[in-house]
């Protein structure tokens, strides 16, 4: 595929202030074709997920296809970031009534199979959220697996976590599902916890953000209503680091690894073991940032925010 063709990509995600971010600047990418939107429970109930993805692109002037996906994990009870979202979980900014609508005529497993096989090249799927629709679309539709470019997800940690001792949200809303995802031999790119940590928006550029434009002004918004971090401290932008990863590679530090998730552990299930030193004797099943330059991730994101007014 040449540089000049976009990349046909879905997107699972859980709205959320930074999958937000992440879904904005995916849209307005010219690296990518966004062709569906999968919101599932996550951050914040199905209900509220559809709802924050509908605002958001009738917000930005686009009109995606959106099928709303589980409401709950595969096996486990649901949890949620609502403390760090918000009860909404896109709390902050004043969004228009919806305009464009959902589908619920078909689940977003048959819809994510329905773009897979309608594309002529391999689909790109972006998981910002819990892992359960990407492996019911891996464990129903099998064939699918070749048809996929990649998955790139933001999850996972390379030592503690954030949701318990050591599982990171997004890994531990669902352990079985993430272990079947990095069990079914597609190619993965992860970017966990700890290059979110790294990947801050400091004050400074907060300040550059308020001022690009409507959308500038509701991202800023929104972040007055986030948790991960502060404007005095520097914001954590975990979810658009899958988007960084897609169209700016060059900003991290990438390894090839093999990732076991636990999911027999009683205080350590949805753990992501991330064996970077070979402990295990598996060969590699994903692509690991363990590092992002800063300063390249926030001239990225001011760029790429500026680029959604177009």
């Amino acid at each position: 595929m040449s540089k000049q063709t976009p990349k046909p990509t879905i997107i699972s995600t859980d709205p959320g202030i930074d999958d937000a971010v992440a879904i904005a600047v995916a849209l307005a990418s010219d690296q990518l074709d966004i062709q569906l939107i999968t919101p599932l429970a996550g951050n914040v109930d199905l209900e509220n997920t559809t709802h924050n993805t509908l605002q958001l692109l009738t917000f930005l002037g686009k009109n995606v296809p959106v099928v709303p996906g589980s409401d709950r994990p595969l096996l486990r009870p649901t949890i949620n970031a609502s403390a760090i979202h918000g009860k909404s979980g896109m709390e902050g900014y004043p969004f228009p009534t919806p305009t464009v609508t959902a589908d619920h005529t078909r689940s977003a497993v048959a819809a994510m199979h329905a773009v897979i096989n309608h594309n002529t090249t391999k689909t790109t799927v972006i998981g910002i959220g819990p892992l359960t629709d990407i492996a019911i679309l891996l464990h129903l539709y099998p064939a699918d697996r070749e048809k996929i470019a990649e998955i790139v997800l933001m999850g996972g940690a390379l030592g503690r976590g954030n949701y318990g001792v050591l599982a990171e949200f997004n890994f531990v809303s669902d352990p079985e599902a993430a272990a079947m995802v990095f069990q079914s031999g597609v190619p993965i790119k992860v970017a966990p916890l700890e290059v979110g940590l790294q990947a801050e928006v400091m004050p400074a550029t907060s300040e550059k953000i308020k001022h690009l434009g409507k959308v500038g002004d509701m991202f800023y918004g929104l972040f007055s209503h986030y948790r991960s971090g502060s404007f005095e401290t520097g914001l954590r932008m975990y979810d658009a680091l899958a988007i960084a990863m897609l169209v700016e590679p060059e900003m991290f530090t990438l390894v090839d690894t093999y990732i076991a998730i636990e999911t027999q552990g009683a205080l350590t299930a949805g753990a992501s073991l991330i064996d970077l030193t070979g402990r295990l004797h598996h060969a590699p099943n994903a692509t690991v940032a363990t590092a992002v330059d800063p300063a390249q991730f926030e001239q990225w994101l001011v760029n790429a925010i500026a680029a959604t007014n177009k």
